[in-house]
């Protein structure tokens, strides 16, 4: 049985899709030895080619020295199979397609396959896991939410199951933060997590701004900006109302200064350009026209300047006011 987090040695990645590559990346940053696995040829060698081109970029970025970057490659190989993946793995990450038949497939392999005191974590953003995992599993297992892109964006929600126990779920925060990420606990589980329930109440708010003709998606973009997104950095939400005083805070609601739009099936600002065939960078086209644009120069870009703002943002957190 893993009692610490000195008992885990082998991790497995089971999925190299989107956020595979960047898990495992991260993984092997924390100098563990990773095996992935993916059905298609095709998905393992662009993973192999996006693990070490992101591998590079983090030397270019002074987070790990530039004679280690063969080195954490070498940390990860691959397997044709779950099962030869999951031979001796100490905690096993699931980042599959996010498919309800295709999850409860490979649980059941790993009913069989995974060794027998390995933990299992979930990687799923939408469905409740341990209702599809058999319940021989679920006193092993825990969800472990990252955010794309993985080896980019530090946090990473985890929650246990039920039947797990907590000592589980505080290995898996601890390996998670040895790893150089920001993990949350959760006390249980909840459908979306934190960050994406805190995004889809934004989305709400955006489409309904934009479909009520208030302003332009540009207009929304530089106000954020400007304003309460680069304050959250320092103080979060939950401070930034201490701060600036519950007793307003319970005022606004008094004062019903805020009333929430009605929920909408669809909004149709979002509904016209999903029509048109306009859905953002990878089309072209979205809120904004990326005609002749090189994507791949401005997804550099982007990581670029996400690498600063959450160096920027660990300075504060490892310093709170």
């Amino acid at each position: 049985m893993i009692r610490s987090l000195k008992d885990i040695k082998k991790i497995a990645v089971l999925g190299a899709g989107t956020m595979g590559p960047g898990i495992a990346q991260m993984f092997a940053i924390g100098g563990y030895s990773v095996t992935m696995w993916t059905r298609s040829e095709e998905t393992r060698e662009k993973a192999k080619a996006a693990l070490l081109k992101s591998i590079v970029t983090f030397a270019e970025e002074g987070l790990i020295p530039t004679d280690q970057i063969d080195d954490v490659f070498a940390h990860v190989t691959f397997a044709p199979t779950v099962e030869e993946a999951v031979a001796g793995a100490d905690l096993i990450q699931e980042t599959i397609v996010e498919n309800k038949d295709a999850k409860t497939e490979l649980y059941k392999t790993l009913l069989t396959a995974a060794p027998r005191d390995s933990i299992i974590a979930s990687n799923t953003s939408a469905l409740n896991v341990f209702e599809l995992v058999p319940e021989a599993l679920l006193p092993r297992m825990v969800i472990a939410h990252w955010y794309a892109p993985a080896q980019l964006i530090p946090l990473v929600e985890v929650v246990k199951s039920e039947k797990a126990p907590q000592k589980l779920a505080d290995i898996t925060v601890a390996l998670l933060e040895k790893c150089g990420k920001t993990p949350v606990l959760m006390k249980k589980f909840i459908q979306g997590y934190i960050a994406n329930r805190m995004q889809m109440c934004l989305n709400q708010e955006v489409f309904h701004l934009l479909d009520n003709g208030y302003c332009t998606p540009e207009d929304i973009d530089k106000a954020v900006k400007a304003s309460f997104i680069p304050r959250a950095v320092v103080l979060g939400l939950c401070k930034r109302a201490d701060f600036g005083g519950l007793d307003m805070t319970a005022n606004n609601y008094k004062n019903k200064s805020y009333v929430p739009p009605a929920p909408v099936d669809m909004p149709k600002t979002l509904a016209a350009h999903v029509d048109r065939g306009e859905l953002g960078l990878k089309s072209g086209k979205g809120f904004y026209d990326y005609t002749g644009v090189d994507k791949g120069k401005l997804i550099a870009k982007r990581d670029k300047q996400l690498f600063e703002v959450f160096k920027l943002s660990k300075k504060f957190m490892d310093d709170p006011v």
